[in-house]
């Protein structure tokens, strides 16, 4: 993977789900005490791994600055990025899904950029948790959160034609990610994201990424040039790809 930053997406639930879960807010750097306890802070230059698979998995983390990934290998050895997380934001929760004396990483976090970032160990996080509630529903909701974001992701991954399999990541990218209007009453949306990036997300090479977007470009859904935003129509979307399943 290259060591260069990442697109960073926000947090939050598919527009029109869950609203009531809307006065939430995530876990953030900004629910620890002003000098960072009770963690210990470390730095990580660029391409640095914080941890990979065998080490032990009894840690969370903050980011005080710069920006982690979250890397899967494939058995062929392709990267897949999993996640990507940015300065203030929590990583490593899952282990609180294991026993603290026996889990391990399965997988890399890794420093896109020079990071720096705070440890704090379960016990001592858990025992911090108690004596906040404010923390505690943070916590659950920044699991909630990206569990749904997860679960989401493996339907997407699920799906075998490549058309289908980009075209869904596009449209939740499209309706959970930080994006931009491009022009009110066009239902243009505006991604920040790169063909790199789209592949790592979707498990599929660079060059297919690009054959596929190129067809979408061409059906007039999708429109980029290099070193711009990727526009996208997702209701044309959403109508080519329900097409192409009446179509099978």
């Amino acid at each position: 993977m290259s060591d260069r930053t990442l697109k960073r997406y926000k947090a939050e639930f598919p527009s029109g789900e869950h609203g009531d879960c809307s006065v939430l807010t995530a876990l953030t750097i900004e629910h620890l005490p002003p000098d960072g306890s009770p963690g210990e802070p470390f730095g990580f230059e660029r391409g640095a791994n914080v941890w990979q698979p065998g080490d032990r998995s009894d840690s969370l983390y903050f980011i005080k600055s710069g920006q982690v990934a979250l890397i899967a290998s494939s058995i062929e050895g392709n990267e897949i990025v999993l996640n990507v997380f940015g300065a203030g934001e929590p990583f490593g929760e899952l282990c609180f899904c294991g026993r603290e004396d026996t889990a391990h990483r399965q997988n890399w976090a890794r420093a896109t950029t020079a990071s720096s970032v705070v440890e704090i160990k379960l016990g001592d996080f858990l025992n911090y948790l108690q004596g906040n509630s404010e923390i505690l529903g943070g916590f659950v909701f920044t699991f909630c959160i990206r569990l749904a974001d997860a679960l989401r992701r493996v339907e997407i991954l699920s799906y075998r034609g490549a058309e289908e399999r980009l075209g869904m990541l596009l449209l939740h990218l499209a309706s959970t990610r930080e994006k931009r209007i491009v022009e009110e009453g066009t239902g243009q949306v505006e991604l920040l994201v790169t063909h790199d990036d789209l592949a790592r997300m979707a498990a599929m090479s660079r060059q297919h990424v690009t054959i596929t977007l190129g067809r979408l470009r061409r059906a007039g859904i999708v429109t980029y040039k290099r070193g711009h935003p990727l526009v996208v129509q997702p209701d044309a979307l959403t109508d080519y790809l329900t097409d192409k399943s009446f179509k099978r």
